[in-house]
């Protein structure tokens, strides 16, 4: 006796739904662009967010951008690694490419289209009481020497706050985020935290982080 086993295969029309889903979010991604590194040889890595997001590309707002065609290796909070060249920069960051093969790629929008279903569903975070990622996450940072680098503010609270930028800082170092005085107290993966030498007011610290205007 024969037995005849069916399999459920997405029809083209819901395949080509999918791989056409464009939708706009607010992940974490921590990227690197091969090409920069450090002074022991290590890859560079650098935090931002992805603010676009489709099978094909993500618009990434970052502190640090690539020049195009430049390979990117970028990882996503909740979709993992994922690699791609830049297509084109943009006053906040850039876009890159997706590669991956076709069944990669469907499987890369199936797992969009359920984010994009379940992304207001999300379980509380107890940590946003404390720690808040601010509207506009780009800053700066000032050394104490006057050097001004662009920044990426991760997340913030009244006492510091977590940023990413292309700079070397050491241990200790007093240096201004925005408006706001502090000292390096630790690096990782993609960034570094600064402690706030005095505790902010929460109603104007956005504001505070943002870059002081040439007089």
């Amino acid at each position: 006796m024969s037995h005849v086993i069916f399999f459920d295969v997405p029809d083209s029309d819901e395949v080509a739904r999918r791989r056409s889903i464009d939708i706009i979010v607010s992940i974490a991604v921590r990227y690197a662009l091969p090409r920069l590194i450090d002074a022991n040889g290590n890859r560079r890595e650098f935090s931002g967010r992805v603010v676009k997001l489709s099978p094909q590309q993500l618009v990434l707002a970052a502190p640090v951008k690539g020049a195009e065609g430049d390979r990117v290796i970028a990882n996503l909070l909740e979709f993992g690694r994922i690699e791609g060249n830049v297509l084109k920069n943009h006053d906040l960051g850039f876009v890159m490419s997706v590669t991956m093969t076709d069944e990669e790629r469907d499987q890369f929008a199936g797992k969009i289209a359920w984010y994009d279903k379940h992304k207001n569903h999300d379980l509380p975070d107890n940590r946003k009481a404390k720690r808040i990622v601010p509207q506009d996450p780009h800053s700066v940072v000032i050394l104490a020497d006057g050097t001004v680098v662009g920044a990426f503010v991760i997340d913030v609270s009244v006492s510091g706050v977590a940023i990413s930028a292309d700079v070397d800082v050491r241990i200790g170092e007093a240096v201004a985020i925005g408006r706001i005085v502090g000292r390096v107290v630790r690096y990782f993966r993609g960034g570094f935290a600064v402690k706030f030498i005095e505790l902010q007011d929460p109603r104007t610290l956005e504001f505070a982080l943002r870059a002081p205007v040439a007089s």
